[in-house]
C-alpha cells in the first residue's frame, strides 16, 4: 500500500469511533501539556533568580558567611561579617569602587494625611547607589558621616515619593517611619521591579538608623555590628579573581584564620547565577520526569485501545489479507493509527501547554518562560510513545491468520 493510502485508511479507522479516539488522546494531551507548563514554570523561576542577582548591580562580588564551616550560630565572633570588614575592604582592596551592605525592615510610613503600611525600609551605607546602580533623580544620598552618626534622613523611591507627596517636592519634607521622624533628602531615579523587588517603592535610610530604630533593642545589641552580606563593586577592567583573592586574604587576617579555614564565601554574580541554575536544573528535571509519567499513562492507554481495536476488527483484517494486504501493510496501518493518536494528541497538548503557561504567567502568581525546545521535546516524546506502545498491537494484528480472522465472529 502507498503511504497516503495507509494514512487515509488509518485516519478513517480512528474516525469510526470519535469519542473513544478523543478519550484515548486525552492522556497524551495532558502529558504533553504538563511537560511544557512545568518546564515553563521552572524556567520562569530561574529567570526570576537571574534577574534578582543582575538587578543588584554589575561587576559585583558577594561576601557571605559559609554555613558549612561553623558559620552563624556555629562558632565564635570571628565567624561573622561585621561593619569593620566593610570598612576594611573599602579602604584596603585595590580596584574597589564601592562597598555596601544592607538590612531590611518593614514599617508604616506617614506623610501628612497619607498613611502607607508595609513599606520596605532598606538600611544601607553611603556607597549603595554606586554598588547597586541606583541613580539619584533629585536631592542626594546620605553620606558616610551621616551613616556613622545615625542621622535621621531618608531617600525615597520615585513611586513611594509620589504616593506620599503627590506632585509636591519631597526634598526637605518630614516622614514618620514607625516612630522615627526622618527628613527626606533625595529621590532615586526609577529602576522599576527586578525579580520581585520593586526598587521604586522602597525607602532608603542609613544602616545605623535601622539598627537603632527598627530592630528590637536586644537584637540591635547582638546584631548591630554584624552583616549578612557584603556587596563589593569592582572597577571596570579590574581582575575579579585578583580582587576575590585579596578580599579573602584581608578577611582571613582580620578574623585570624587561614585561607583554607575562611568561614566566608566570596563569589561573583556569575558564580551565584550558576549555582542557582544548577539547583533549578535539578528541579526542572524532576518536574519533567513527573510530567513524563502522564505521557507514559497516555501511551498505555493507546496500547490498550489499539489492542481492543484489533480484536474488534479481526474480521476486517482477515478480509484485507484475503484481497492482498500483506502483514507489513496491516502492521503499518495499525502503527499509523497509534502514531496519529499520539501526534494529534501531542499537537493539542502543545497548544494547551503553551496556552496554560501563558495563562499562569498572565493571571497567576507564577512567572513563566516558555522554552521553545520543550515544545519539540514534548512533541517528539508523544511520537515515540505512539510508536513504542502502538507496535505491539500492530504486530499482533499483522500475525493474525487470514483464515482464522475470516471465521472470527
Amino acid at each position: 500500500m502507498k503511504p497516503l493510502e495507509i494514512l487515509s485508511v488509518a485516519w478513517e479507522g480512528l474516525l469510526t469511533n470519535k469519542l473513544r479516539t478523543l478519550l484515548t488522546m486525552l492522556g497524551v494531551i495532558i502529558g504533553v501539556g504538563a511537560v511544557i507548563m512545568m518546564l515553563a514554570v521552572s524556567a520562569g523561576a530561574q529567570a526570576i533568580v537571574a534577574d534578582q542577582i543582575k538587578g543588584l548591580g554589575t561587576n559585583l562580588i558577594f561576601v557571605t558567611p559559609n554555613f558549612t564551616r561553623g558559620g552563624p550560630g556555629g562558632g565564635g565572633s570571628n565567624t561573622f561579617l561585621t561593619m569593620d570588614d566593610v570598612s576594611a575592604i573599602e579602604a584596603q582592596v585595590p580596584g574597589v569602587t564601592g562597598v555596601s551592605t544592607e538590612r531590611d525592615a518593614s514599617e508604616t510610613v506617614r506623610a501628612g494625611s497619607v498613611n502607607l503600611s508595609g513599606v520596605s525600609i532598606v538600611g544601607t551605607t553611603a556607597d549603595y547607589p554606586t554598588v547597586r546602580s541606583v541613580g539619584i533623580a533629585s536631592g542626594r544620598f546620605f553620606t558616610a558621616q551621616e551613616v556613622t552618626r545615625g542621622t535621621k534622613v531618608a531617600v525615597l523611591g520615585p513611586s513611594l515619593a509620589e504616593s506620599l507627596f503627590g506632585s509636591s517636592n519631597p526634598i526637605g519634607q518630614m516622614v514618620l517611619v514607625g516612630n522615627a521622624q526622618l527628613t527626606v533628602i533625595g529621590v532615586t531615579a526609577s529602576k522599576g521591579t527586578v525579580g520581585n523587588v520593586d526598587y521604586d517603592s522602597q525607602l532608603y535610610t542609613s544602616l545605623t538608623v535601622v539598627n537603632q530604630r527598627f530592630l528590637p533593642s536586644r537584637l540591635s545589641r547582638i546584631f548591630g555590628s554584624r552583616v549578612s552580606t557584603i556587596f563589593i563593586k569592582v572597577a571596570d577592567g579590574t581582575s575579579m579573581d585578583q580582587t576575590i583573592f585579596q578580599t579573602q586574604v584581608l578577611l582571613a587576617k582580620a578574623h585570624n584564620v587561614s585561607l583554607t579555614e575562611l568561614p566566608f564565601n566570596v563569589q561573583t554574580q556569575q558564580d551565584v547565577i550558576q549555582t542557582q541554575t544548577a539547583t533549578t536544573a535539578a528541579f526542572r528535571a524532576l518536574l519533567a520526569w513527573v510530567a513524563a509519567v502522564s505521557l507514559l499513562v497516555g501511551g498505555i492507554g493507546i496500547m490498550n485501545i489499539m489492542l481492543v481495536s484489533v480484536t474488534e476488527r479481526t474480521r476486517e483484517i482477515g478480509i484485507r489479507q484475503a484481497i492482498g494486504a500483506t502483514p507489513t501493510d496491516v502492521r503499518l496501518q495499525f502503527l499509523t493509527e497509534a502514531l496519529l493518536l499520539s501526534l494529534v494528541g501531542g499537537a493539542l497538548g502543545a497548544l494547551g501547554g503553551v496556552g496554560g503557561a501563558w495563562a499562569l504567567g498572565r493571571f497567576g502568581s507564577f512567572q513563566t518562560v516558555i522554552v521553545p525546545w520543550s515544545i519539540l521535546l514534548a512533541f517528539v516524546s508523544a511520537a515515540a510513545v505512539g510508536i513504542v506502545f502502538g507496535y505491539f498491537p500492530a504486530n499482533s494484528a499483522a500475525k493474525l491468520d487470514p483464515i482464522q480472522a475470516l471465521r472470527y465472529e
